[in-house]
């Protein structure tokens, strides 16, 4: 087999190449600089190649080498804490060798050859294993313990397993045939990771977000999208749900977003405290980074690199949750090196096989028992950035066929100050019916009859804002005035979140289920004092409702809660005595 090619043609990251045996998706290094680059097309001796790194300077008649290899990752101890680029190249370690600047050819090991862990043994020599099977563990950070797997293509007899202190790719346990095991093992980022069983997600990923939580549930190894414009709050709604969702991994990729943007991520993600062990967010967090400036093929790369890294720490038994923050740019990225490539357009010049990237991408999530025996799930969060926020254009549609949660975010709450932004009317979940068990077992029986009636309450207020903007609001018949001013508690009161506020940024699911609880049994009272003829200017004014505003600011909120509801019974006790 011929290991050596050459360059024959160049046209931006897409090289051909000839003279050299490839196999679709081999990685080969391209040109005297030796770039990483992965084999997309073959037509006869041709091989059409993408090149993960920048070709300017590169000429027709330089060499390439075949590595014989796919594009894979390295999974072991040592991926928590780390900072990569789309190919999984650490950048703290590109830093050292180059400087603030990467140059291009440099490599780097995705796992440390340095460090030392501490491995302890969970099984024992003469112990039959099969691919997926923990053989023992090593305390990766503080509060996360990594299970060392076998990787799924290896079975056999122990005939040796150590204990002590090992490099990652020491050997720490050899089979009766003569295969040695090491902490470290390499996947193909474009092949999924196999699994024993996927299972039917039932339980929500709390969030801590009002307007996720309580109207528009994403359940643990389910799929959810953010769509939005510019400026309406992806990357903060993304940054609250890596710091307070409910998984222990989170896998952060920063996917062709500004350089700006993705700094600002990489300075808080170490500086935030997580909210559930007091240590740093990062020592549960992978950063993949790859800004709008670094080469298109590389941003290709790094959503499977990152959904590969999910998948290893849910083969552990974890759940993982991961945020693409954003789709847009990795199909922008896609539709560059297809015209390259000089395919057939489809839709708005992206690809034809758009669809089936995008459903491939988010296929890898889900609730699943791994081979070990655990369970594990993978809940995908994708941040979708429309160009002028029009949903109607190819990533949002495609998106929204294959995803079960849809937060459309909207500029113009924004602009209001309304955060999160997520327009309530155009969102949607389809898992509300399966987690209804879990909401009835967990939070109350109530729950989801209480959820149904505040979402018609927002409903019935958007059809009567039609009449509003004509008439004004005081044309119309009171019953009609105090739903519109209940409408407006919920959303203000309830859907409204400060995401900077010490006690409002994590709202647990018992106070949820109480504020909306005294919010809509407010409304109830004032509908029947109304009903028995008091005044609406006296219902307007009464205490209770502005102290409601308030409630949710409290750090002792059953006591304050207590104190507005007995408030509430009395003024209303009075209402009906005059």
């Amino acid at each position: 087999m011929k290991n050596k090619g050459e360059i024959y043609r160049i046209s931006g990251p897409v090289v051909i190449i000839t003279g050299l045996n490839t196999k679709m998706y081999d990685v080969v290094k391209v040109g005297n600089e030796g770039l990483m680059g992965e084999v997309i097309g073959i037509e006869g001796d041709k091989s059409t190649v993408q090149v993960y790194e920048e070709t300017s300077g590169v000429r027709p008649g330089e060499p390439v080498e075949n590595t014989g290899m796919s594009l894979s990752v390295e999974l072991g101890p040592g991926l928590l804490e780390s900072i990569y680029d789309g190919i999984q190249r650490p950048l703290p370690v590109l830093k050292e060798k180059m400087g603030d600047f990467i140059k291009r050819g440099v490599s780097a090991n995705g796992l440390s050859r340095e460090k030392e862990w501490d491995f302890v043994p969970t099984v024992k020599k003469g112990d039959k294993i099969n691919g997926g099977d923990i053989i023992g563990t090593v305390r990766e950070t503080l509060n996360i313990e990594h299970r060392i797997l076998v990787p799924p293509t290896i079975s056999g007899t122990i005939s040796e397993i150590k204990k002590g202190k090992f490099k990652v790719d020491q050997v720490i346990c050899t089979l009766e045939d003569g295969k040695e095991l090491t902490m470290m093992q390499k996947w193909p980022v474009r092949k999924p990771r196999p699994v024993s069983k996927k299972m039917t997600p039932g339980t929500p990923l709390i969030t801590g977000q009002r307007i996720l939580d309580g109207l528009f549930p994403v359940a643990k190894g389910g799929t959810a999208a953010i769509p939005g414009p510019f400026g309406s709050g992806k990357t903060v709604t993304q940054q609250q749900l890596a710091k307070w969702s409910d998984t222990e991994i989170v896998v952060y990729i920063g996917c062709g977003e500004r350089g700006n943007e993705m700094a600002d991520v990489l300075y808080e993600f170490p500086e935030i405290k997580d909210p559930k062990t007091g240590r740093p967010l990062m020592e549960r967090t992978v950063l993949i980074a790859n800004t709008s400036n670094m080469p298109v093929a590389a941003r290709e790369a790094s959503v499977y690199t990152g959904i590969t890294i999910a998948e290893y720490y849910r083969d552990m038994g974890y759940d993982v949750s991961l945020m693409a923050d954003s789709t847009s740019r990795w199909a922008e990225a896609m539709r560059e090196i297809s015209s390259r490539l000089e395919e057939m357009p489809g839709e708005e010049g992206y690809p034809a096989y758009l669809a089936a990237r995008l459903s491939e991408f988010y296929e890898r999530a889900g609730k699943v028992k791994a081979l070990s025996g655990k369970e594990g799930s993978i809940t995908v969060i994708g941040a979708v950035s429309p160009p002028g926020g029009d949903f109607s254009e190819p990533i949002t549609q495609n998106t929204l066929r294959i995803v079960k949660v849809f937060w459309a975010l909207d500029a113009k709450l924004a602009q209001r100050r309304h955060f999160p932004s997520i327009n309530w009317l155009n969102s949607y979940s389809l898992y509300t019916k399966a987690l209804g068990p879990w909401y009835d077992e967990h939070v109350s029986p109530d729950w989801v009859k209480l959820r149904n009636d505040a979402m018609e309450l927002l409903q019935k207020e958007s059809e009567l804002q039609e009449i509003v903007q004509l008439v004004g609001s005081d044309a119309l018949p009171e019953d009609q005035q105090l739903t519109l001013e209940v409408a407006r508690m919920i959303r203000e009161y309830f859907l409204q979140q400060n995401a900077y506020h010490e006690v409002d940024t994590f709202c647990p699911m018992d106070k949820q289920f109480k504020l909306l609880k005294s919010i809509m049994s407010w409304g109830d009272k004032a509908h029947n004092a109304l009903d028995g003829g008091a005044p609406i200017e006296d219902i307007m004014k009464l205490k209770s409702k502005d102290d409601l505003a308030k409630v949710k600011y409290e750090k002792e909120f059953d006591k304050a809660l207590g104190v507005i509801l007995k408030t509430m019974e009395d003024e209303f006790a009075k209402l009906r005595g005059k």
